[in-house]
């Protein structure tokens, strides 16, 4: 069974603080949460395999280092795009993929109406990107489908996720890691994360 990684860095602490705060604007919000997603990407990557290059320097020939797989990011939409941002501003060579859906309220399932993917799935590190890990039905769904698309190193990426959304996972999918800003109490009636942040995707875009 793979870590769930709680990333208490100093500057992350920081700006969690700016994000939980419902007065908050919209911009700013979505500035912090992209920010977030560039910190968390230097510990998600941190064990990525590298291979050597060689390079030739204003002075002469050396060896460097490059990865040496591919990675691709995947946003669940909507409230995954600006994190996605943040985590694709330090790693500019990642392809993007996408998975959309939305939950019922009825049922707390997802439902998905669209998925797309580049081809570096199949051999690449996925990052699932997801800012709010509750029930975790969604991201379940999430790793059913890029496992069946070929996906075989996949690694969750949220802001805040609770102990039903962290064993959800676990139970379902034990070799995907799970990479957060912060992890919270517990989930209400309505599904919500306590103390949470809210609905991410209409903090994120001003639909609330």
């Amino acid at each position: 069974m793979k870590d769930c990684v709680i990333l208490n860095h100093p500057l992350i602490l920081h700006k969690m603080s700016i994000i939980r705060d419902k007065n908050t604007s919209c911009k700013t919000f979505r500035e912090n949460v992209s920010e977030v997603g560039g910190l968390i990407a230097y510990e998600v990557t941190r064990d990525l395999e590298v291979k050597e290059v060689e390079v030739t320097t204003p002075i002469e020939k050396t060896i460097c280092y490059e990865l040496a797989k591919k990675v691709v990011i995947v946003p669940i939409l909507r409230a995954g795009l600006s994190m996605a941002d943040g985590i694709h501003n330090m790693i500019p060579s990642a392809k993007i993929g996408h998975i959309g859906m939305y939950r019922d309220e009825d049922t707390r399932l997802p439902n998905v109406y669209y998925a797309k993917f580049p081809e570096e799935i199949k051999e690449g590190i996925v990052i699932l990107v997801d800012p709010m890990l509750a029930t975790g039905n969604s991201a379940v769904k999430a790793i059913d489908i890029l496992k069946e698309k070929g996906a075989k190193d996949i690694k969750y990426v949220g802001l805040v996720g609770c102990d039903e959304g962290i064993d959800n996972i676990r139970k379902h999918h034990a070799d995907v890691p799970i990479y957060l800003a912060a992890k919270d109490k517990k989930l209400n009636e309505r599904g919500y994360i306590v103390p949470g942040l809210g609905d991410c995707g209409d903090r994120l875009f001003g639909t609330k």
